[in-house]
């Protein structure tokens, strides 16, 4: 099974010509971010609660939001915010996408592994995504048709490359967590894939999808997301030359569900993912 892919925007597009002042905006809202988490990291008044679908979200998260938001509304005041942590807020083509914290579960922890995730989208495609792990020290970016980049800055870049694996059982497998995928209904298949590749390991969230721009897995794939925890994942990753969809083969962040490989890997793995009634 394989989703019969929509037409992208290029860099060609008009409005994806000039990306460059919108990517440096996005690295500085990273700093922001980097600052306000990395000052809340492991702090022993850190303040968390629960929200409506019991998933934790700490002090640190609504910072983050906010203070971007405010940075926004004065460098972008017509572009429209959406937000994991807040009401979406104005309209028209351009939005940004913010994940305040991807991974609150592990910052609230202790666990280094927590990003900042910041996407640009122009008439609904991705345009710009930054991912930002400073604990992790370590930042990733890419712009439509700009290719990816993992580094410190814009002035200190590695250019990021899918790897070349061509068949799953050379694979190297990464996911969030095993529940997720029985409560679709695709736990079996699932399981199959995993048995089928030569290795898995759950480095979850963000991280799964950085290591598989950097050629470090080939398949990352979760049964259950929302748009700010892919957008910019996103376009890192399809700039990197890999695919991103949905499990319905649909291209880009849109979906409800996420997988990711490094191209070559992609129907096959779709083909795995298929419910049942899909295969017949």
């Amino acid at each position: 099974m394989s989703g019969t892919p929509t037409p992208a925007a290029t860099s060609s597009d008009p409005a994806f010509r000039n990306l460059t002042d919108d990517l440096r905006l996005a690295h500085l809202l990273a700093d922001d971010a980097d600052s306000i988490t990395m000052n809340r990291f492991k702090a022993l008044d850190l303040h968390v609660v629960a929200k409506p679908d019991l998933t934790p979200v700490s002090d640190a998260d609504t910072a983050v939001e906010e203070a971007l938001r405010r940075t926004l509304g004065r460098a972008r005041p017509r572009d429209a915010v959406h937000g994991e942590e807040m009401a979406d807020t104005g309209w028209g083509p351009r939005r940004w996408v913010i994940d305040p914290i991807d991974g609150t579960k592990n910052f609230v922890r202790g666990v280094p592994v927590w990003a900042t995730l910041i996407a640009l989208m122009i008439n609904d495609e991705v345009a710009v995504g930054v991912v930002s792990a400073p604990a992790l020290g370590r930042r990733w970016w890419a712009s439509l048709g700009g290719g990816a980049y993992a580094g410190k800055s814009l002035m200190s870049a590695t250019p990021c490359k899918v790897s070349d694996v061509a068949a799953i059982e050379d694979a190297s497998l990464s996911y969030s967590s095993i529940p997720g995928w029985v409560e679709s209904g695709r736990g079996q298949q699932f399981v199959d894939l995993m048995r089928g590749c030569w290795r898995s390991r759950a480095y979850g969230d963000f991280w799964s999808y950085m290591l598989l721009a950097e050629g470090g897995v080939d398949i990352a794939c979760e049964p259950e997301l929302a748009l700010h925890d892919m957008a910019a994942c996103s376009i890192v990753v399809s700039e990197a030359g890999g695919r991103f969809t949905d499990l319905d083969g649909v291209p880009g962040p849109r979906g409800a569900n996420a997988v990711a490989t490094n191209g070559r890997l992609h129907d096959l793995v779709l083909d795995q993912l298929a419910l049942a009634d899909e295969e017949s």
